[in-house]
């Protein structure tokens, strides 16, 4: 169990960084401060670790059916989480001063809308398998679910995001740099 659960935390981690970015995008667009963000995310994603720690040597030295749908319930609401990281600062309103940035903001809401789908799908599914005995999310023994699965909740989500965000904006050209001919 202790093997599952670490890539599902750093994708957490990783996706979460996408949300700092936003977050810090948005408070400078609105002349906010910035200085809290990156300490928060830190702080945030320190916790989660520690918890999640402390529930895997819960698990180590309990063995029993409650440890393991601790666990989950908690990998379930991280995902939760972050789908609500995504609705609050991908779903924000900028104000729009050009076409290029009216584009990017639209790919900031596909992107947005994909993120929170694949971690409220994430977050139904580790719950409901919490509950329910015979919905097991690590079914080791069909190779075939379990690449459904991640192709639909990690796989899948994280292409279209590199696909919707392929194109960086042009440099800009600065009156001080000029090219020797």
């Amino acid at each position: 169990m202790i093997l599952l659960d670490l890539p599902g935390l750093l994708f957490f981690s990783t996706y979460t960084l996408l949300v700092l970015f936003w977050a810090e995008i948005y408070h400078q667009a609105r002349s906010l401060p910035t200085d809290k963000l990156r300490p928060a995310y830190f702080i945030i994603n320190g916790i989660v670790y520690v918890i999640q720690i402390c529930i895997w040597t819960y698990m180590r030295f309990s063995k029993t059916a409650a440890a393991i749908e601790l666990a989950e319930l908690f990998f379930s609401l991280i995902s939760l989480a972050a789908a609500v990281g995504f609705v609050v600062y991908g779903g924000r309103r900028f104000p729009i001063e050009s076409r290029g940035r009216q584009k990017k903001l639209h790919e900031v809401g596909f992107v947005t809308g994909i993120c929170c789908t694949c971690f409220l799908i994430r977050c139904v599914m580790v719950a409901v398998a919490a509950f329910d005995k015979n919905a097991d999310m690590h079914v080791l023994n069909h190779p075939i679910l379990d690449f459904a699965y991640y192709m639909i909740v990690e796989i899948l989500p994280s292409a279209l995001v590199l696909f919707i965000l392929r194109k960086l904006p042009p440099r800009r050209v600065s009156d001080q740099y000029h090219p020797i001919k």
